[in-house]
């Protein structure tokens, strides 16, 4: 069969998971910040708790994007999936972005429990990145001719 070259669709990734670590860092940086003026009891900037939730929000898009990619991806250059641990690790990283998200928006003075999920979740989801990147890099290398 003569497909059409999928060298667009891995640049599109590789863009996109650059943005994903890159939103993920960003997030550690104002979650921390958040964290910082919570426990010194000092003034938080009006603006970070919105900042902090929009980058989240372009995390999950990113992520949700990277899935597409991957399922379109794989399907047309082997027509099935499942080809290594790419997709399982792929598929952890998803649920636990979503997972994070809905979290943060349980965070509250009546949910005492959301904060420290939230930040569990964050916490083994830079593993998951980790991991994603790895075997992600190993899949690219199947298709680099």
């Amino acid at each position: 069969m003569d497909l059409p070259s999928f060298l667009w669709l891995w640049k599109i990734a590789a863009w996109s998971m650059g943005f994903s670590l890159l939103a993920y860092l960003l997030l550690a940086g104002t979650g921390g910040w958040i964290f910082w003026t919570r426990t010194q009891q000092e003034p938080r900037p009006s603006w970070l708790r919105s900042l902090h939730f929009w980058i989240g929000g372009v995390l999950v898009a990113l992520v949700l994007l990277l899935l597409a990619i991957g399922i379109v991806g794989t399907l047309g250059h082997y027509g099935s999936l499942g080809h290594s641990w790419h997709l399982p690790a792929g598929l952890a990283v998803v649920a636990l972005v979503g997972v994070s998200a809905w979290s943060a928006t349980q965070i509250g003075p009546r949910r005492p429990w959301a904060r420290s999920l939230h930040l569990t979740l964050n916490a083994i989801l830079f593993v998951g990145l980790a991991a994603v990147s790895w075997s992600g890099w190993e899949v690219v290398q199947k298709y680099l001719p």
